[in-house]
């Protein structure tokens, strides 16, 4: 076993008088640094480095995406059609669409792409809005990175695999201009304030990642179980009204219009997939596909395997589901102040397994949980899942996404995948056992 170079003995020690030939600190880092350069990779330690190095890269990689590969039109001109509507003063949501058909995003949709209409020329220039998307996904990957370095949970040379190695992000991001990468950029915000405490203003960008795209709801029970097991019930229901008051307020001018066009439109959880464009479900016959009973069975799937979760991995044991609606001060059990793993892990899985029994993934989706593949990859708990399992995992999903048009076996492989690491965080320890940094005192209740 290799032992970890002591900075704090190359830098001269704390607890004796410095020699004057003592190595300074900075010095003693960089010693330390060159010493394990074979384990640099390996380390968490090292993770903010690697990162660092990383996005810098990022940064020219876009640049180069951007200039050297096509840009592919997709939505972004029936996105600016569907703003186009707004701005000309039609607030009635059925008479809003574009191209591609109508207008299906809530309200914070239409206020940031108006915001692009303009900045864009009325959406011609779309090699400035590809910068901006650029600048979406870098700000994305720092909010992404400071989430795993929080954690320090993945090995530091898995981030090559997600940033670089994926061709599939970089063009949902810069070549196609989608809405995902906007409501994940503002859902990855969310997630780092919950970590440093400020709860308040974390269920408020929450709700503006909502307000974009609809997704951003499979995160909701595992945010619930979070608000639920730090503050009780009282103490949630304003956090939960804030979040309904912010998707009232940027839909009012709609929804004085015509409330049930708004509704219907921007949170239609019925609205058919089509067939020709799925990822997940190419093996299965078309009817099958489109059968209402078939979307029963998996929204029962998507809730037992929830509550499954959240009764025997999320829960303490010997204490009820119940005692979560009390306050914490109230509890049989004293309670324990939820860690930044914890909150990471229970979030990341509940998006998960909503991803995992969706009716439809379409290759834009694949963003909504990307980023949080290798988080859950090593956290499950099957100590066989070597290094190099996880990573051929990871390479099996990128390949099964950018399989353009999807086959059988793609789809399978992505099935098989995700069985994998559901099953690998279902053998996990639970997540009370989970821990890596000290609790912090809350802020703004």
């Amino acid at each position: 076993m290799v032992r970890p170079c002591d900075v704090s003995k190359m830098a001269g020690g704390s607890t004796r008088k410095k020699s004057p030939g003592a190595t300074s600190p900075f010095w003693g880092k960089l010693h330390c640094l060159w010493q394990d350069k074979h384990l640099v990779l390996f380390k968490t330690e090292y993770t903010l480095l690697i990162v660092s190095v990383l996005w810098f890269l990022e940064i020219g990689i876009n640049v180069w995406v951007i200039r050297k590969v096509p840009y592919t039109e997709i939505d972004w001109k029936a996105y600016m059609d569907e703003v186009e509507g707004v701005i000309n003063g039609t607030y009635d949501y059925t008479k809003l669409k574009g191209d591609t058909g109508p207008l299906v995003y809530p309200a914070g949709f239409v206020y940031i792409f108006s915001a692009l209409y303009y900045i864009t020329s009325q959406g011609v220039n779309i090699r400035l809005g590809q910068y901006i998307f650029a600048a979406f996904y870098l700000i994305t990957l720092l909010l992404v990175f400071r989430l795993y370095f929080r954690t320090k949970k993945v090995p530091p040379y898995v981030f090559f695999f997600v940033c670089c190695a994926s061709y599939r992000i970089h063009s949902i991001f810069v070549l196609r201009l989608f809405n995902d990468p906007v409501a994940m950029m503002l859902l990855f915000a969310a997630v780092n304030l919950f970590l440093d405490d400020y709860w308040w203003l974390g269920c408020g960008i929450y709700s503006l990642a909502v307000s974009v795209k609809m997704n951003v709801l499979l995160f909701a029970p595992g945010l619930l179980f979070l608000l639920l097991s730090e503050f009780g019930l009282m103490k949630t229901i304003p956090k939960l009204s804030l979040c309904a008051g912010i998707q009232i307020l940027l839909g009012l001018p709609f929804l004085l219009e015509n409330p049930f066009g708004y509704v219907s439109r921007a949170f239609d959880l019925g609205r058919q997939f089509m067939f020709k464009w799925t990822v997940n479900w190419r093996f299965l016959p078309e009817w099958l596909f489109l059968n209402g009973q078939f979307h029963l069975l998996l929204l029962a799937a998507h809730l037992l395997t929830l509550l499954l979760f959240a009764l025997f991995r999320w829960k303490r044991p010997g204490e009820s589901i119940f005692e979560l609606l009390k306050d914490p001060s109230k509890r049989k059990i004293p309670p324990q102040k939820t860690t930044a793993a914890q909150i990471v892990l229970i979030l990341f899985t509940s998006n998960f397994i909503g991803m995992s029994f969706s009716r439809s993934l379409h290759y834009q989706f694949y963003v909504w949980y990307f980023h949080t593949l290798p988080y859950l990859l090593w956290s499950g708990g099957v100590k066989k899942l070597a290094h190099l399992l996880r990573v051929l995992i990871l390479g099996l999903i990128e390949l099964s996404w950018n399989t353009y048009p999807s086959t059988n076996s793609s789809s399978a492989a992505l099935h098989v995948c995700h069985l994998i690491i559901l099953l690998s965080l279902w053998l996990a320890p639970p997540i009370y056992l989970v821990s890596t940094d000290a609790p912090k005192k809350d802020k703004l209740q």
